[in-house]
């Protein structure tokens, strides 16, 4: 019953204190928004480009991507910029992480919002990961162990002392946990894994962003980092298209919020300078301070998580990957 109430008051949320326009001004904030061409990315990029942020949508469809971006070109008088970038693939993180860096000596805010829901339970990542886990969770932690050089050298050289990583979660983490034994797949007819349904895997993979998140600021918060977590409500978006689509209707018509109402959330995050103050924090409709399930806060849940991320990037390409901790980032 504790969850169903705590699902309700994310899920009818009060009226927003916080706008697009309580955004200050970003030049010379360099950003990366993870799916940004579509949904609450794109709005999340319309509004920062809008108030002058240097923005790349790392986002894994090219022409999808430069069709966004044009758009908004035209939209706010600002172009992103595409970065290359299938989570759901190790290699593209990594080579998407290394372009960033070879263009970039600086990155201010980390969106780590792209994210697949309930899709068929048979899909696996390129490296054998359950979908929604393998890209919710271990491209967003890859990618951002492999930026943690270049965001801790922004934070030195920044005046606030610091930069932020704000991870997309969902109030569906309220119903998830983590079985260790279901995050890869052996193609076995006996998998674990494949025994659960696409929706409780969706759950856990919202309760992985979340675990991620305060893990994230325990280990690095000293280093300027500001992590955050977030659902973002209830929303109409493109991240809908594997439920079936009577059912979509009838969410979209009695339960969802429009798509720009999605973003409110993340950006409060990311860009209030209030929020600065909310490492580890958990955020909810519309930029609230909210209340995680509590096995989210366990110390040991977090480390063992944190372990086993970095367990399954040691040798992406064949190359032992560097801690973030000890690689040199020149300026």
């Amino acid at each position: 019953m504790g969850i169903i109430l705590s699902w309700l008051r994310e899920a009818v949320p009060p009226a927003s204190k916080f706008s697009v326009d309580d955004i200050p001004d970003l030049s010379g904030k360099v950003v990366i928004v993870t799916g940004g061409s579509t949904g609450i990315g794109r709005e999340t990029v319309k509004a920062l480009l809008t108030h002058n942020a240097k923005v790349y949508i790392a986002a894994r469809n090219e022409a999808q991507s430069k069709a966004t971006i044009t758009a908004l070109a035209r939209e706010t008088g600002n172009e992103a910029i595409f970065l290359s970038l299938d989570l759901a693939s190790l290699r593209s993180v990594k080579a998407a992480a290394e372009e960033f860096m070879r263009q970039e000596v600086q990155l201010d805010i980390l969106f780590n919002n792209a994210g697949v829901m309930v899709p068929p339970v048979d899909l696996l990542t390129e490296d054998g990961y359950d979908l929604q886990f393998g890209t919710n969770v271990l491209g967003h932690f890859y990618f951002t162990k492999l930026l943690l050089p270049l965001l801790a050298s922004t934070a030195r050289r920044t005046a606030s002392g610091h930069v932020r990583v704000v991870t997309t979660s969902s109030s569906g983490h309220l119903f998830g946990s983590l079985d260790f034994d279901t995050f890869r797949d052996d193609n076995g007819r006996k998998s674990k894994r494949r025994k659960q349904s696409s929706n409780a895997l969706y759950c856990q993979s919202k309760f992985g962003n979340v675990v991620f998140a305060l893990e994230l600021t325990r280990r690095h918060g000293a280093d300027g980092i500001v992590s955050t977590s977030l659902n973002p409500g209830n929303i109409q978006s493109d991240l809908q298209r594997h439920i079936p689509k009577l059912a979509r209707k009838l969410a979209n018509i009695f339960l969802l919020y429009s798509t720009p109402k999605g973003a409110l959330t993340q950006l409060y995050a990311g860009t209030a300078p209030e929020a600065a103050e909310l490492n580890g924090k958990y955020l909810v409709p519309w930029a609230r301070l909210g209340q995680p399930k509590k096995s989210t806060q366990d110390p040991k849940l977090g480390e063992k998580l944190w372990d086993w991320l970095e367990e399954q990037v040691k040798n992406v390409d064949g190359k032992p990957e560097e801690s973030g901790s000890e690689v040199n980032v020149t300026t």
